[in-house]
């Protein structure tokens, strides 16, 4: 009876520090990749122009942001959710400031950038704003 709650003490153990150790595992490369740094936005263009002035549709993108592991973050000057979908290929930006969620397509993100670009509805059916949302490591 000893022998067996030795055994079972030592196997709990082993567990316990295998379930530790694989935690920081369980996360893809994108996602520490996303997640590890603060990005400071570097361009924002809707249609090929910038749009990051005062007044402009992506003004208020402008600055900072954080994707925090527990899946919220900020954005400039939005707070939100953010998600990946479609195999990491693509994030979803939710805010209660933002009319829609703004998900996008992650062309490129490394250590040092992050570039999304995206296709919004505007309140004209036929027109649609090309965007592009480009960030480098802080």
């Amino acid at each position: 009876m000893k022998n067996f709650k030795l055994l079972s003490i030592f196997l709990l153990s082993g567990l316990i520090l295998y379930a530790c150790s694989k935690k920081d595992d369980d996360h893809s490369e994108r996602f520490r990749l996303l997640t590890g740094t603060v990005w400071q936005t570097d361009s924002l263009l809707v249609d090929g122009e910038d749009a990051s002035g005062p007044g402009e549709i992506l003004e208020k993108f402008a600055g900072d942001a954080e994707f925090y592991e527990d899946g919220t973050g900020y954005f400039g000057q939005y707070i939100g959710t953010w998600y990946f979908t479609n195999s990491e290929t693509n994030i979803t930006i939710t805010s209660d400031s933002l009319i829609l969620p703004l998900s996008s397509n992650i062309i490129e993100l490394t250590a040092q950038s992050l570039k999304l670009t995206t296709n919004f509805p505007t309140a004209i059916p036929e027109v649609i704003l090309d965007i592009r949302i480009t960030f480098k490591n802080k």
